[in-house]
C-alpha cells in the first residue's frame, strides 16, 4: 500500500460514510451484536433503497473560504450521481458511479473522464475530501475486517468503538480506521483514518443531529486533516429524501451531462 488516500466516506450520499438511521435500528439493551452488524446497520439505514439530497460544502483555509452546493442521487450500493450546482465556475460538473466504474463530466471542456483508481485518491473540488468520498468506490463493509473494542462515552452519547483493518485484497491504503457509532441510533459520530505506519491522517466528525427525511441523521460533517490543523471541510445536508423513485436508467453518462 502507498500513501495516497483512498477515503471511505461517501456521498453523503456520499458523503459521508453513512451517518443516519431509522427508528427501527435500535438494539435492545441485552441484545448482543457484532462489529460487522453494527457497521452494516449504520450503512444500510443511511442508504436505504434510494435517496435524493441537496447539500453544501464549505472549504476553510487560513486565508480563504469557498462554498460549493450540490445535488446527489443514490440507488442501493451500486449507483450514485453528484451534480455541482454552484458556484458558477463549477456548475454542471458531475460524478457518476455504476457498479465499480466511475466517470466525471466536465462541461467547461466538454469532456467525460473515466476515473481510474489512482484518480480516486485525488482531492475533490479543492476540499479535504477525495474523489472516492463523493462516489464511494470503496466499502467499509466489504473491504475491511471489523473488531468491536468497547463502549465509550462521547459527549452525551454512548458509542461502540470499532476498529477496521483492510482485507488483504482490498484496494484501500488505510492501515486502520476507528469509528465511534452511537448505540441508540447507529450514527457514525467520529471516524479516524490512519495510514499504514499508524499515523493519524483525517478525522471525520458527525454533528447537528436532527430529523430530516423521516429519519434521525447527523446533518453536518466536519473533516479535519491531522497535518493541517487550520484546514477543514464542512458538509451539510440542506434536504434529503429517502425511498425516492429512481431506476438504474437514471444513472447514465448521457443523463450525467443533462441532469438538473
Amino acid at each position: 500500500m502507498n500513501k495516497s488516500i483512498f477515503t471511505v466516506i461517501a456521498v453523503f450520499a456520499i458523503v459521508a460514510m453513512a451517518f443516519t438511521t431509522n427508528r427501527k435500528a435500535t438494539v435492545k439493551p441485552n441484545q448482543s451484536i457484532t462489529a460487522t452488524e453494527i457497521i452494516k446497520k449504520s450503512e444500510e439505514n443511511f442508504r436505504g433503497l434510494s435517496s435524493k439530497a441537496t447539500m453544501k460544502m464549505t472549504v476553510v483555509r487560513p486565508k480563504w473560504k469557498k462554498t460549493t452546493t450540490m445535488k446527489t442521487w443514490t440507488l442501493g450500493d451500486d449507483y450514485s450521481m453528484t451534480l455541482v450546482t454552484g458556484p458558477a465556475s463549477d456548475k454542471g460538473t458531475a460524478f457518476l458511479k455504476r457498479d465499480s466504474e466511475v466517470w466525471n463530466w466536465q462541461p467547461k471542456i466538454d469532456r467525460v473522464i473515466k476515473m481510474n483508481p489512482s484518480m480516486m485518491s485525488q482531492g475533490w473540488m479543492g476540499s479535504d475530501l477525495k474523489n472516492d468520498d463523493m462516489v464511494r468506490e470503496s466499502s467499509i463493509v466489504k473491504d475491511y475486517d471489523h473488531k468491536l473494542l468497547k463502549k465509550v462515552k462521547y459527549g452525551d452519547h454512548i458509542c461502540y468503538k470499532i476498529e477496521l483493518t483492510p482485507k488483504e485484497d482490498a484496494a484501500v491504503v488505510w492501515g486502520k480506521i476507528w469509528i465511534l457509532i452511537d448505540t441508540k441510533h447507529f450514527l457514525q459520530l467520529k471516524t479516524e483514518f490512519y495510514d499504514e505506519d499508524g499515523e493519524l491522517v483525517n478525522k471525520f466528525l458527525g454533528t447537528n443531529i436532527k430529523e430530516m427525511g423521516g429519519r434521525t441523521i447527523t446533518t453536518k460533517m466536519i473533516i479535519k486533516p491531522a497535518d493541517e490543523p487550520n484546514n477543514r471541510t464542512i458538509l451539510e445536508y440542506e434536504n434529503i429524501e429517502f425511498g425516492v423513485s429512481l431506476k438504474e436508467s437514471f444513472f447514465t453518462i448521457q443523463n450525467m451531462k443533462k441532469v438538473k
